[in-house]
């Protein structure tokens, strides 16, 4: 399928959601919308905005690119190239898109983002993306290596004395010169780690252990992954923690079938930790759940209504005080695929349920 064949198919499926809305027409204009209609297009500038610079609309009979004359160029020749979208673009000091839309203004419009002349769409739209296609799954299997190989070079060169905002550096640095984007790290040094489970870096120093969390993102898609460092032989208490903590994580990944309800997984996993002697642990901190082209399409809970779907892409991330077991995977009949890896990290093998799985352990640097 090439990436023209993809687009036309996500094409299909949008009007098939207008058709069954009853609607005229759809807006959309967040990031992720765009990378998943457009097949790995960017529509930021800036690297935290949920929305980007410009509007996809899609009618019956048109697909429409709404932006300013500072973007259309870029647009036109490394976004859009071939793909059938007709650029409309404005003076950016005089753009109003409601205008641009000319006559498919008139009509009955969605959107992916609250608009006073549409009808708010998100749910619907986002849903389009779930299940993902195999030209979306090799892209993503990329970024996941990218992710895989820059918080295992990053847990490998850092050094106690380094602050927070240092090893973040380096992690973040790997990422963007592997040419994609870190949209989250996260640095926790000693006793950060036991006392946050969102450890945004500070200036303290590492002294013997540290969490790593990176969150990449290239073509729209975003890969989440944790791994633990610990400087010196850790203690005994840490490595059981850390070991039940892949325990519960096995029961995440190995539950998440296409089929399962996403209910049932968590109730699984609250066993789990029940099973390994943490059993309120999972109330100190989200578990993950649903993932793609937006950091969680949803968090999976004990009362979820959603289901797993075929090829659908998923990031939990158990964590028990002091340690965290964090990776990406696919759904896929047959269990799950793990999009990152170790890439040469240590691991331990934990068994759920018959089945044995390997899970990146903790480094001991």
């Amino acid at each position: 399928m090439t990436r023209l064949d993809e687009v036309r198919a996500k094409l299909e499926k949008v009007r098939a959601f207008l058709d069954e809305r009853d609607l005229e027409g759809v807006v959309l204009s967040t990031r992720a919308n765009f990378a998943w209609l457009t097949a790995g297009g960017s529509s930021h500038v800036g690297l935290g905005s949920e929305t980007g610079v410009c509007w996809l609309v899609v009618t019956p009979g048109e697909q429409l690119l709404l932006t300013d004359n500072i973007e259309a160029g870029r647009f036109k020749d490394e976004e859009i190239g071939e793909l059938p979208f007709e650029i409309r673009s404005a003076q950016w000091d005089e753009e109003d898109r409601r205008a641009m839309l000319g006559a498919v203004g008139t009509g009955r419009l969605g959107a992916d983002v609250p608009l006073p002349f549409a009808e708010d769409v998100s749910e619907g739209v986002s849903r389009l993306r779930w299940s993902l296609c195999e030209p979306e799954i090799e892209r993503y299997r990329e970024i996941g290596r990218i992710a895989s190989q820059a918080i295992a070079e990053t847990g490998r060169e850092i050094e106690p004395g380094m602050t927070e905002h240092e090893i973040a550096g380096v992690l973040m640095g790997k990422v963007f010169a592997a040419g994609a984007q870190p949209v989250v790290a996260l640095i926790a040094a000693d006793e950060r780690v036991q006392l946050y489970r969102h450890p945004i870096p500070t200036d303290r120093r590492l002294e013997r252990h540290a969490m790593l969390v990176v969150g990449a993102c290239k073509w729209g898609l975003g890969i989440s992954a944790t791994r633990m460092v610990h400087f010196g032989k850790p203690a005994a208490d840490l490595r059981d923690r850390h070991r039940a903590c892949c325990y519960v994580d096995a029961c995440f990944n190995l539950s998440s079938r296409p089929g399962t309800p996403v209910s049932e997984i968590f109730r699984r996993a609250v066993a789990a930790y029940d099973e390994t002697g943490y059993a309120d642990e999972w109330r100190l901190h989200h578990q993950g759940g649903a993932t793609g082209y937006a950091a969680r399409d949803y968090k999976g809970t004990l009362e979820s209504e959603e289901t797993v779907l075929e090829d659908q892409a998923f990031a939990w991330n158990p964590s028990i005080t002091g340690t965290k077991s964090e990776d990406t995977i696919i759904a896929r009949a047959g269990g799950p695929e793990f999009l990152s890896d170790a890439a040469g990290w240590p691991t331990l093998e934990v068994t759920y349920e018959g089945i044995a799985l390997q899970r990146p352990d903790i480094l001991v640097r």
